[in-house]
């Protein structure tokens, strides 16, 4: 049986409804691109310190306006 897994990674910080919405719509392209049910999708979220998550040499905490 597939089971699609898709990882996602971002920087942290959005709301959880937000996630959510993600989730959802991950889900829902995954299932209509690869006719996959959607019970046999998984997909998990990672939310990056933005300590941990660097852009040209300097971490995004250090970015004024990030």
């Amino acid at each position: 049986m597939e089971m699609p897994l898709v990882n996602i990674q971002i920087l942290e910080g959005r709301p959880p409804e937000k996630i959510k919405q993600l989730i959802e719509n991950v889900t829902e392209t995954i299932s209509q691109t690869m006719d996959s049910p959607k019970q046999n999708i998984r997909v998990i979220v990672q939310e990056i310190p933005k300590t941990h998550w660097g852009i040209a040499g300097t971490p995004v905490s250090d970015i004024p306006g990030r």
